[in-house]
């Protein structure tokens, strides 16, 4: 069975938030530089070290040591948003 585009949704993200997961992923799973990781998802190196601070800043924040910085379960799109959305967001979505 030939996998390719199964591989390609991972290798080569389109939407924004899988792209900054998966850069994010590289950069602390796999150990690779956050130059390289850049430039593989098309983000600057600025952008990527944002990122990478951002998502340090949320690991270490205690509010909320259990809910995913990138997913939420399926149960919570049901339920009333008591939170403004610029308050609930805390990535940047745009970039390059």
């Amino acid at each position: 069975m030939d996998d390719k585009a199964c591989e390609a949704f991972f290798a080569q993200p389109r939407q924004t938030f899988q792209r900054q997961y998966e850069a994010l992923r590289a950069i602390f799973a796999d150990g690779r530089s956050q130059k390289e990781v850049a430039e593989q998802f098309g983000f600057t190196y600025g952008t990527m070290r944002q990122l990478v601070c951002k998502f340090r800043e949320a690991c270490d924040d205690h509010e909320r040591p259990t809910q995913s910085l990138f997913f939420e379960p399926s149960s919570a799109n049901l339920a009333p948003r008591t939170t403004s959305r610029s308050a609930r967001r805390r990535w940047p979505t745009g970039g390059n």
